[in-house]
């Protein structure tokens, strides 16, 4: 009995271990990701860019926490509290990329699980009630990406807004859209912010002409929205070039030595 009571002993002391290692290394910069299923997507045959970009970095000198959630609007991954678990383990020399507007469309602020948020980067506000009584202030969707852009910076991280990735739509012409209002709206607060901008829709968009059909489908599962593991690939590599790109080139010590 006492030998079974060690073993238990030294057993739960050993899960602590692994749990205690598996936390973030706090001697090293952060590179949290936020945003919605096409950075983080656990459904099975679908892959977040999130996911991928780890094999850019060099993991030995940058911690890469992907905190982005399926579903999530600009609006509700702040009112379900999931920025400030986030804010809680940010520290000053951390890096957010935050990529938000798949989910924010919608008619209703009440419907759509609430995830609607305002049109728009205005301080316009709509006041509403939701099925169980509590009462909301809904904001812009430019509103919430300049409340994470401002905890960033208050945290003394460094806030890069990045537009949201195309869907794989086509027009009459057989082309994929070379614009959205979400990607414009996230251009302007990244502006207004004067905080950096990483055009992932534009570079994203630009990449496709020269592809043919079938090889656009194969970076998406599913539907013309969430990517396949090629395509988050594709994706993260796209994000990785933008981010060579940033004035300063903050990230420049951090890449993979093999990155392409």
């Amino acid at each position: 009995m006492r030998s079974l009571f060690l073993f238990l002993a030294l057993s739960v002391a050993s899960i602590g271990a692994t749990k205690a290692h598996a936390q973030t290394d706090t001697t090293k910069p952060t590179l949290w990701l936020i945003g919605d299923s096409t950075v983080n997507n656990g459904t099975k045959g679908q892959q977040g860019w999130g996911t991928a970009l780890p094999q850019f970095f060099d993991t030995s000198k940058i911690n890469i926490v992907n905190k982005a959630r399926g579903g999530r609007s600009s609006r509700t991954y702040f009112t379900e509290g999931l920025w400030d678990g986030v804010l809680k383990e940010m520290k000053a020399g951390d890096f957010v990329l935050m990529q938000f507007g798949h989910n924010d469309g919608g008619a209703t602020y009440t419907g759509d699980r609430g995830r609607s948020s305002i049109k728009g980067f205005g301080e316009e506000t709509k006041d509403v009630t939701h099925a169980d009584g509590k009462a909301e202030t809904v904001h812009s969707y430019g509103w919430y990406l300049r409340r994470y852009v401002t905890d960033a910076k208050a945290k003394g991280a460094t806030p890069i807004v990045v537009s949201l990735i195309p869907r794989n739509r086509r027009d009459e012409a057989g082309k994929i859209g070379v614009s959205t209002d979400y990607a414009v709206w996230a251009k302007e607060v990244a502006a207004q912010e004067k905080v950096p901008f990483l055009d992932l829709y534009g570079r994203i968009v630009t990449k496709y002409p020269p592809m043919s059909k079938e090889e656009v489908d194969a970076l998406f599962f599913g539907d013309w929205t969430h990517t396949s593991p090629e395509g988050a690939k594709f994706n993260a590599q796209t994000v990785v070039e933008g981010l060579k790109d940033i004035e300063g080139k903050p990230f420049a010590p951090y890449f993979a030595p093999a990155t392409p």
